[in-house]
């Protein structure tokens, strides 16, 4: 049964590299059930958590093998989050398990469905968010196959892969019980109903969508500086490396240019923001382009005064009473006087912000520093878009961790946002899938939300990808260099961006409901028999 764990384990790897697909993740719980079947038919042998020990295998080799170049920004976060992945998924199918065995198949099955969606719900929203691994992500490099998206969101992908494992089993279950043709035969063929017609909605959606014609012209920056040397480098070298390469690819009909995260080095009071060399050498380059809009990522910080000094993310000046917030922005620059401004507020989980600080202060020396501080990056409560003081075109500033959220960007695209600009910097985890994986959760962006999307990296991939998806120009790993292109702007709005993550939000109703039916069916059982034997 080890060997099957395992197995369940590799067959969930493949599509989080270029080279695999996510259609293999159509089986990859099936060993898995295998061995939860067993567990059931043979419970008064094995206690119930023997499915969670079982588990433990399959989760631990996926997210080791999947996220282990954390370990070149992190050691420490490498390890927690691929043991705490492990524990939380193994814990969920132990739940499962108990489900099967005390309410029956049925349920058993529907349970698991809606248990593991609910999961990853929970895991895009709660202040602990991992959602790298969510199931429907598992298209990223494979976007002909999921246009649907743009109804459904990712956890529609996650539905579609969980609903398919579930019924190839239950049909390789009946034809070993010797059930009748008929019914193996149908299970077999409502399989294939669900597995291809979204297949082909999607190539049909893929072939059929055009772009209206709404183009700008944008040139996307990638200065290629070792991110583990850009912020004690000098404070200028990135602002002028980005600006000679700016004026090599800008013309009097370049709209925007992008620059990536935290790519200005001088500290930004933005009390005094007009006043930061940097911003004024932009300032004085964009008086030679008009109508450019010059967005770009800087570290900016901010006095605070009176009960504000109380913040968790609050910190002071070493021998001075001058209290201040940190900030991981993204500003915007044009031809007005006011500079657009925006704050990352999905942060990264141990690097720039600690979880549930006031119950985990003991590991705050635990928090490493990749441009952030001890205590954490401030955020914002809402998205902020930048318009275009010529035609108000709005652009969402995605700031790195952010563009794996699917239902985080919808409230950019609400706010009125024709394009979607990723600014990140990947070169912390070294020439590893890392990079190559969070440059492809974009295109699941570009397809949930028909945006297309400018991503500038520091150095990792700097790309254009248009409202299907594809990748239309890009940049490589540890390449200075600068693309342009022309891509259309979108003010449509999706299904997805108008509902957001339905599919989740339902789900975690009927995960309660089956819970509860599960906790009544138990507690009447202790009261007939006045035991737990049953369940355990």
């Amino acid at each position: 049964m080890l060997l099957l764990s395992v197995l369940s384990g590799l067959l969930l790897i493949p599509a989080w590299f270029e080279t695999g697909h996510g259609l293999i993740l159509m089986v990859a719980f099936i060993p898995l059930f295998v061995i939860e079947d067993y567990l059931d038919m043979n419970k008064h042998q094995n206690h119930s958590f023997r499915a969670f020990l079982l588990a433990l295998p399959a989760f631990f080799v996926w997210n080791a093998a999947t996220t282990w170049w954390i370990f070149n920004a992190t050691a420490v976060g490498m390890a927690i989050a691929i043991l705490a992945n492990t524990i939380l998924m193994s814990l969920l199918f132990w739940f499962f398990h108990v489900t099967k065995r005390n309410t029956g198949r049925n349920i058993g099955y529907f349970g698991f469905i809606v248990y593991w969606l609910a999961f990853e719900h929970f895991y895009f929203n709660a202040e602990l968010a991992w959602p790298w691994l969510t199931l429907g992500h598992g298209f990223s490099y494979h976007t002909r196959f999921i246009q649907w998206y743009d109804s459904t969101g990712v956890l529609g992908g996650s539905l579609w892969i969980l609903l398919c494992n579930v019924l190839l089993y239950a049909s390789y279950r009946c034809y070993i019980m010797r059930s009748t043709k008929r019914q193996v035969a149908g299970i077999l063929a409502l399989f294939l109903f669900v597995l291809t017609i979204p297949v082909v909605i999607s190539f049909i959606k893929y072939f059929t969508y055009h772009e209206k014609s709404d183009p700008r012209e944008i040139v996307v920056l990638q200065p290629n500086i070792d991110p583990y040397q850009k912020f004690i480098s000098d404070p200028y070298e990135q602002t002028l490396i980005q600006l000679e390469l700016t004026a090599n690819h800008a013309d009097s009909s370049t709209d925007y240019v992008v620059g990536p995260e935290t790519s200005i080095n001088n500290s930004i009071w933005l009390h005094q923001i007009e006043s930061v060399p940097d911003i004024r050498l932009i300032r004085a380059f964009l008086q030679y382009y008009p109508g450019l809009k010059y967005v770009v990522g800087a570290q900016c910080y901010e006095r605070v005064y009176g009960k504000d000094t109380l913040s968790s993310t609050v910190k002071r000046i070493s021998g001075s009473p001058v209290y201040y917030e940190s900030y991981n922005a993204a500003l915007q620059l044009d031809s007005t006087p006011e500079i657009q401004v925006y704050f990352k507020s999905e942060l990264v989980v141990g690097v720039e912000k600690m979880p549930y600080q006031k119950y985990l202060k003991f590991l705050n020396k635990l928090i490493i520093r990749l441009g952030g501080t001890t205590r954490g990056w401030s955020t914002q409560e809402e998205r902020e878009v930048f318009f275009s003081p010529q035609d108000s075109t709005g652009v969402a500033p995605v700031i790195c961790w952010e563009s794996v959220f699917g239902e985080y960007l919808n409230d950019y695209i609400l706010k009125g946002a024709d394009f979607i600009f990723v600014i990140t910097n990947d070169g912390w985890w070294g020439d590893t899938p890392g990079y190559r994986q969070h440059n492809a959760l974009s295109r699941i962006r570009a397809v949930e939300t028909r945006r297309s999307i400018a991503r500038s990296a520091n150095t990792g991939i700097s790309c254009f990808i248009d409202q299907r998806g594809d990748i239309i120009k890009k940049l490589g790993w540890w390449e200075r260099g600068a693309i342009n292109a022309r891509i259309n702007a979108n003010d449509k709005l999706t299904f997805y961006v108008r509902n957001g993550d339905y599919i989740g939000r339902i789900s975690r109703f009927f995960a309660l409901i089956t819970a509860l039916y599960l906790l009544t069916g138990i507690l009447l059982r202790m009261r007939r028999t006045g035991n737990l034997k049953e369940t355990g």
